[in-house]
């Protein structure tokens, strides 16, 4: 992995990856050409590494469902994001651990404020590859340094956060602390967020998926789930501000690249072990 980059935010590489493998595609289920530019760059850097994830990267053998179950949860959070400036055109849209992810371009209207905020190793990455501009500013701050949100609070509103992918590597303590501060800054705001049952914090499902994480996909020691919520109303209990709106899992799409995956929707277990939660903050 490049220089000066964790085993967490070094994850950000492989959802990056997997929107480049997924849009070169047949019938890609997310089209995302920039994803193509910056791995095709990188690639003549990671090349050079010994490091056996950035092989992987490189020579496109990334896990096929990982693939599928990457750009399936891209294309979500896209649909979210077009669905708040639907109803809100000249909305602000925050997109916490952004990584090297290209949402701006693929939803933007023409009007949306749009903020990408990461650590700030990934953001120096990321102003090779992305201009500025009046709508699309890079924070580069840890979500947990409250410090971003005045940035933020410059602008009236109405607020879209986006958490893909990040909650679980962060303590609950923290994840509890960051949703409340939200709620409390920005009131009436929409909160969407990646989340991971907590059953598999605790052994021996917190051993088989730190094997999965950190033997079979070769992400660092220090890349381990920290955080998860039994259900989706859990959060409801944080305050009496947070409403629970809707939920979606990988397995409530009819993607035909799930193949017999679709059926795992029906176990409850199978289809939250890893999903998607969509909250009002008031």
């Amino acid at each position: 992995m490049l220089t000066g980059i964790g085993d967490i935010a070094g994850t950000s590489f492989i959802t990056l990856y997997c929107h480049a493998l997924e849009t070169l595609s047949d019938n890609p289920i997310l089209v995302d050409p920039k994803s193509v530019e910056i791995t095709t760059e990188l690639n003549k850097t990671l090349s050079l590494s010994d490091d056996p994830l950035d092989r992987i990267l490189v020579s496109g053998t990334l896990d096929k469902r990982l693939v599928v179950h990457i750009a399936l949860r891209a294309k979500k959070y896209d649909d979210y994001a077009q669905d708040f400036l639907h109803r809100f055109p000249d909305g602000v849209i925050v997109n916490i651990g952004c990584g090297l992810d290209s949402r701006f371009l693929r939803i933007d209207n023409g009007h949306v404020v749009f903020y990408d905020l990461d650590l700030p190793e990934i953001i120096a990455i990321k102003k090779t590859f992305f201009n500025e501009t009046e709508r699309y500013h890079l924070i580069a701050s840890s979500v947990l340094d409250f410090n971003w949100m005045a940035t933020v609070l410059q602008h009236k509103g109405p607020f879209l956060f986006m958490a893909e992918g990040v909650f679980m590597y962060l303590d609950g303590k923290d994840v509890r602390s960051l949703v409340l501060k939200i709620q409390e800054k920005f009131r009436g705001s929409k909160l969407v967020c990646e989340v991971v049952n907590s059953i598999w914090l605790k052994f021996p499902l917190k051993k088989i998926l730190e094997f999965k994480l950190q033997r079979e996909m070769h992400m660092g020691k220090d890349a381990t789930f920290r955080s998860g919520i039994r259900d989706s109303r859990e959060m409801e209990q944080w305050h009496s501000g947070i409403q629970f709106l809707d939920e979606w899992s990988y397995f409530d799409s009819e993607e035909e690249k799930l193949g017999l995956l679709k059926v795992l929707k029906h176990i409850k277990f199978i289809r939250k072990t890893q999903w998607t939660v969509h909250y009002l903050l008031n």
